[in-house]
């Protein structure tokens, strides 16, 4: 098979594969689907890396995916969780912007999905989307087939509109409030998974924050800018020791990590707090546990999540081998290995970081550099060092006032 360069995580992977075998490791199954029902967009976000970056696959898909195909999708999806005795899945419905589907083949996917999945195994649906397009019949089939929505907004108004413009050229962020004011009626919140938005530094920390707290999402995720080693961060060079990231988000986290009640959670800082004091967390950010992720593409394809459409052509490309369940295959596939590994597929950089366990070498997409592939640090290396620094002492601080406290209350009474 023709490979880019770099494609592969390292050189001589097939006999790193072998050896991990024979050491008795065995892939675990995928549990998180990612079905690209629509494959166009009715926005134009200057950072999206579907359609901006360097996989321009889109072009030779189907605007949107068929029915048959979908329910083909279901029926292997069935099989892979038969096959695995798997107790639960999640399955995303996704885009592009999925709700241009309408709302007709929108309650069909939904339907066929549970139909099909749930006598095999719980499904728990969502669907992450703009928000332009959420209307009265969205919340309705949501409401009745118990579909999460999940909404991309980037902050406030000057915040959001600094990128996620259409195609005209006109900011989406009065649209998207005007959506996200009728999933929160009382009769939808519950459908409302959070927020989720894409980091500039150009914005003011808290603003953005507070300017999403307006909306009082369950959750929110921050996410860093998909960059890499040969396409470094916007407005950062590839080897510089500055960490405008950092600084942004440690704002953010003294202002969430100081007020008085938990105001929404933000699945990061959670993550890493998580991590430090000896936990786990299901994060492709940070952390080591294995990416148990497969997108299902509109032309019934199977591919690794879209992020990695930031660092060359055909990186998410999951190719065909064999005869069978093309799911239980994928997990035979180097590109799903390396995901799966934890920290024999890091660096030696990062094994040699006292805090690579928590920091798990940063999102696997952000590691990539031309012609050595996704064995190096993330390009937020430093960033994320400083970041997670900043909260252990943050944590740290906390932990050691309350044992004192805890030993002098006990001193007291003994």
């Amino acid at each position: 098979m023709e490979q880019h360069q770099g494609e592969l995580p390292w050189r001589g992977w097939e006999l790193d594969f072998a050896e991990l075998r024979r050491g008795g490791w065995r892939p675990m199954a995928f549990n998180e689907f990612v079905v690209k029902i629509h494959g166009r967009c009715n926005l134009a976000c200057d950072y999206c890396y579907m359609y901006e970056m360097a996989d321009q696959s889109w072009r030779s898909k189907p605007k949107a995916m068929s029915r048959q195909v979908f329910l083909d999708a279901c029926r292997m999806i069935k099989a892979h969780a038969f096959e695995f005795s798997l107790p639960s899945l999640d399955l995303v419905f996704h885009g592009g912007e999925p709700l241009l589907v309408g709302t007709r083949d929108l309650e069909y996917f939904a339907r066929t999905a549970r139909e099909i999945l749930e006598p095999t195994v719980q499904v728990n649906l969502g669907i992450q989307t703009n928000g332009v397009l959420i209307d009265d019949e969205v919340l309705r089939i949501c409401d009745r087939w118990k579909i999460q929505i999940g909404v991309s907004l980037d902050g406030g108004e000057l915040e959001h509109d600094r990128h996620r413009l259409d195609r005209q050229g006109r900011g989406s962020y009065a649209r998207v409030v005007a959506g996200l004011e009728q999933l929160l009626t009382p009769q939808s919140r519950h459908l409302f998974s959070g927020l989720l938005c894409t980091i500039d530094v150009a914005n003011d920390p808290v603003r953005t924050y507070e300017a999403m707290l307006l909306f009082e999402p369950p959750a929110v995720d921050f996410l860093l800018p998909h960059a890499n080693w040969s396409a470094p961060p916007p407005g950062q060079a590839s080897n510089t020791s500055e960490t405008p990231y950092a600084d942004w988000l440690i704002t953010i986290f003294d202002r969430w990590y100081s007020a008085p009640q938990q105001e929404t959670q933000v699945r990061l800082f959670g993550d890493i707090v998580q991590l430090l004091l000896g936990g786990q967390a299901i994060s492709e950010t940070v952390g080591l546990a294995p990416i148990r992720l497969a997108v299902i593409e509109t032309d019934g394809s199977l591919e690794q999540v879209d992020e990695l459409k930031s660092a060359f052509d055909g990186a998410a490309r999951i190719p065909v081998r064999g005869n069978g369940n093309p799911l239980d295959l994928a997990l035979e596939d180097p590109s799903i290995v390396a995901r799966q590994i934890g920290a024999a597929a890091l660096s030696d950089t990062c094994l040699a970081c006292p805090i690579h366990t928590v920091c798990g070498g940063g999102h696997y997409v952000h590691r990539y550099r031309e012609g050595s592939g996704f064995r190096n640090p993330s390009v937020y290396c430093a960033d994320l060092t400083k970041l997670i620094t900043h909260i252990e002492s943050r944590v740290r601080a906390d932990l050691e006032a309350a044992i004192a406290a805890s030993r002098a209350k006990n001193d007291t009474l003994g």
